[in-house]
């Protein structure tokens, strides 16, 4: 008990009366306050680098590359020169060399966009459907599914593009199965009809992993109840999944959609290592047009157009986030 909370003697001779001291008792409050105020500080001091990294790499960079979508730059010249909205005009209209080119790409990156984020969801659901059924071995089954999307990006993807070749794997085993008016003798990324088709489906490999954990993480959590219920009532294998499974992990497909768009959009690095968007711009996609304005122009001054391509990317993620969004929230 401290001093300020000690009761004393009144004073009287025979007072059973008691009351607080008031001598000494702002002391213990004085102290506590500077005990929070050097524990404040301390905290203060162990977030600072973090907050001043956050704005040296974050804020400043994202202001910084804002300012320069307005304004024309090799990256080497000591000034800008400011144009205004000339970038954004010339990528989406008005110039005749990249306006046509960005029409292209962004062509391509909706086929990626409505091709990937579908197949995800079909390959990965009924993958964690089966999944979640398997009582022994789960564990290493799981971990096997999600081993395409912990291995190093480059080397897989350097190893699909070793299995597309010409005398590749995948021709390979067309010709033992007898299948071999099937193979592609340019090889399937060299073929400018089956490119894009094969890239989609190496994105959605690598999506799937993810996209099956979450709906693995989603049939645990149902009540089983629910599923005893329909079983009750007469609902076989095919209808419990489709009737009362599905609706119910329909927020976790909307987040599975949700990222792939995002991926989808804005992901080039795969389109990078294994066509570079050949054969002929077939795989260029927009994430790739904004890396080669800034990166693969020698000394042409394009990287505000390139700049101004991202907050493209950026505003059209920023939408396609609001619309799943609110799609989510109107069936929950």
């Amino acid at each position: 008990m401290t001093l300020a909370s000690r009761p004393a003697e009144s004073g009287t001779a025979g007072g059973g009366s008691r009351s607080p001291l008031p001598a000494g008792a702002p002391a213990p409050l004085r102290t506590r306050r500077r005990r929070i105020g050097a524990e404040a500080v301390s905290g203060y001091l162990f977030v600072a680098p973090a907050v001043i990294l956050f704005c040296v790499l974050g804020l400043y960079t994202v202001g910084y590359g804002f300012l320069l979508s307005f304004a024309t730059w090799n990256g080497f010249t000591p000034n800008w020169t400011w144009v205004g909205l000339d970038n954004y005009a010339d990528l989406l209209w008005r110039d005749p060399v990249y306006a046509p080119r960005l029409r292209h790409a962004a062509l391509n990156t909706l086929y990626v966009m409505l091709a990937a984020p579908a197949l995800t969801v079909l390959v990965s659901f009924p993958l964690a459907v089966l999944l979640n059924q398997v009582k022994r071995l789960q564990t290493v089954l799981r971990s096997v599914y999600f081993l395409p999307y912990v291995t190093s990006g480059i080397a897989v993807f350097f190893a699909w593009q070793y299995i597309l070749q010409p005398d590749g794997a995948i021709n390979s085993l067309l010709d033992s199965l007898g299948l071999g008016s099937l193979q592609q003798p340019q090889g399937w990324l060299g073929n400018p009809t089956t490119a894009m088709p094969t890239m989609i489906m190496v994105t959605v490999w690598g999506h799937v992993p993810v996209a099956m954990l979450l709906y693995l993480t989603g049939l645990q959590g149902i009540d089983r109840s629910l599923l005893e219920a329909a079983q009750l009532d007469g609902a076989g294998w095919w209808r419990t999944n489709a009737s009362v499974i599905w609706p119910l992990v329909r927020p976790i497909t909307a987040i599975v959609v949700l990222l792939n768009l995002r991926e989808s959009l804005q992901g080039f690095q795969t389109f990078l290592v294994m066509t570079n968007g050949g054969p002929g711009d077939h795989t260029n996609v927009m994430g790739l047009e904004a890396y080669r304005l800034a990166f693969l122009k020698n000394l042409s001054p394009t990287l505000g157009l390139a700049s101004a391509l991202g907050w493209i990317l950026f505003a059209l993620a920023l939408v396609l986030a609001l619309i799943n969004l609110r799609a989510l929230r109107s069936k929950t």
